[in-house]
This record gives structure tokens, sequence and C-alpha cells, in this order.
């Protein structure tokens, strides 16, 4: 699985990237700092899996995840956050799934696990 770090934080995107780097078949393509990088590097490293932080900056503008969407349409998504209390309006804008930044590191990996399942979902033809 090809993921594609979003967060403005060194420490975070350094964090995940270590915890993606242990699992097997996950790869992580690129890192964005910004909202406004999101979708060129998204066309750019063809990720499975977005992590994206949700307070990252410039995210709520002109509606970039429609637009992610649009041009990425078997992308996953998974908000992250340290405001648990932003789950439901993440959820409501169209990630696939939200993790609080403090849930333990099997919280996020059973939330790839299923960004996974979906993600093969998706690309099954309809029959």
């Amino acid at each position: 699985m090809r993921v594609l770090l979003a967060d403005d934080r060194r420490k975070v995107r350094s964090a995940l990237r270590l915890l993606l780097e242990q699992g097997p078949g996950l790869s992580v393509v690129g890192e964005v700092i910004e909202a406004e990088d999101l979708l060129a590097q998204a066309q750019v490293t063809h990720p499975d899996l977005v992590l994206l932080d949700w307070e990252l900056p410039g995210l709520h503008t002109d509606g970039l995840l429609s637009t992610l969407r649009r041009a990425c349409p078997d992308l996953c998504i998974i908000a992250l956050s340290g405001r648990p209390e932003a789950r439901r309006a993440a959820l409501a804008a169209g990630v696939d799934a939200f993790v609080s930044k403090g849930d333990p590191p099997e919280r996020l990996l059973a939330a790839i696990n299923d960004a996974l399942d979906l993600a093969i979902q998706r690309r099954r033809p309809e029959r």
C-alpha cells in the first residue's frame, strides 16, 4: 500500500513514517505540509492512502477533499487529529476513517488495514 503523509509537523510525519515502515507492504511515497500541495503530490505519487492531519494548513478551503476524490477516485483517506471531537466533521466531509492522534498505534494500523480492504473493494469491477 502506497501512503502519502499530510501533516505540517515534522515530528508527526517522522513518527508515522517509522510506524508504517515496520508494517509489511506499506510504503511512504511522499509527504506534504500544507493542503495546497496535497492534490499535486497525490497526482504525482498515486497513493492508495492519505494520512491527513485534519488541521493541515489550508485544508478547509475550496472543497479540496471533493477535488481530491474526483482526481483519485480509489484513494482512501484517514483523517488524524489531536482533537477527538473533530471526528464528526471529518467523517461528514467524506474521509473514510478518523483516528485520534492520542489513540494507540494499533488503532491507526487497524484503520490502515480497513482502508486496504476498502481500496480493494473500490477497484473491483462492478458485476
